[in-house]
């Protein structure tokens, strides 16, 4: 009855359904905890991220939910919106229902000791999206630098020569990692990468909208744009677009991440594939690798990006 009650692949579907059914009439409950005594594994996972409203990390993890599924693990999910202090609670909270393991996209400014010491406790990481200098756990994410020379090669190669770019911070990894490879792809080029054109901070809609003011004053008004995502692409364009210029035409846009939404922006947005869905699926089965006792290593896993050019760009006016 307990194989059936805790989705061992060991029974049955059809006797597994039954056995819950007739667990449901008498009113009994599975005790997970009571269970995990017995077992040393309580089945579950913790996910704790930035922000899930960012249709970026709802992406990662579907990924992440449907790997577990399929080894009936249930995770626990948590945003810390960059606050360390939530993030600690949080790691906290799995040691204390021994939880098997966490995946985690680390708040600013998470030292490796943070890491080391979950480890350390029997809660194996797995890193996603942002890496933490010094931890020694697999880290799954995107070629930030590559992706986003990909999108300034692009531009450039329309005759472009004045880009700004816009969000992102140098506190995270991802933030440095997507400037650079924006600083390289105009030096090799020949161009100056000016401090002035970089304005940092933007990551969401509402953030690249109010950045449209500012790019539109910037001096020797840059006619592209390189965005940190897909959000703030979004935003500038709606910016832009109240200010009386076409996005597209009078200045190019270029996103991050490739979201659903990216296609049916208006005008259909020139981004970057951020390979967040094969994040999720790798980050999971590194865990449960883990779990099952198959040795990971600590490297960095970087997904390659794709370029998706759409109606967003075009040759300078």
């Amino acid at each position: 009855m307990s194989l059936a009650l805790r989705d061992s692949p060991l029974v049955a579907d059809a006797t597994r359904e039954r056995i819950k059914e007739h667990a449901r009439e008498i009113g009994y409950i599975y005790n997970r905890r009571a269970a995990s005594l017995r077992t040393s594994r309580s089945g579950i996972v913790g996910v704790v991220v930035h922000d899930i409203m960012n249709p970026f990390f709802a992406e990662i993890l579907k990924s992440i939910e449907h790997e577990l599924d399929r080894s009936r693990q249930t995770f626990i999910l948590s945003n810390h919106y960059d606050e360390l202090e939530k993030q600690r609670n949080f790691i906290d909270t799995l040691l204390q229902l021994g939880a098997d393991g966490v995946i985690m996209s680390p708040a600013i400014g998470t030292p490796a000791s943070d890491i080391a010491l979950a480890e350390d406790n029997g809660l194996p990481a797995v890193l996603i999206a942002r890496s933490v200098e010094g931890a020694d756990v697999p880290v799954f994410r995107g070629d930030d630098a590559y992706g986003v020379g990909l999108a300034t090669d692009h531009l450039i190669g329309l005759g472009h020569r004045r880009i700004a770019m816009i969000g992102g911070t140098d506190q995270t990894s991802t933030g440095r990692e997507r400037y650079r490879g924006y600083v390289v792809a105009m030096e090799r080029a020949g161009l100056e990468p000016r401090p002035e054109w970089r304005i940092a901070g933007p990551r969401t809609k509402l953030g690249g909208f109010d950045a449209a003011s500012q790019f539109l004053n910037l001096p020797e008004k840059p006619t592209a744009a390189v965005c940190w995502n897909d959000l703030v692409a979004i935003g500038l364009m709606n910016g832009l677009a109240r200010a009386g210029l076409k996005p597209g035409i009078d200045i190019s846009v270029t996103g991050y991440d490739d979201l659903e939404e990216a296609a049916i922006a208006t005008p259909a947005l020139t981004t970057v594939w951020n390979g967040q869905r094969e994040v999720g699926r790798q980050a999971a089965k590194a865990l449960l690798d883990r779990l099952s006792g198959i040795e990971v290593h600590g490297d960095q896993d970087l997904i390659t990006p794709e370029l998706h050019v759409r109606q967003s760009t075009s040759a300078p006016k």
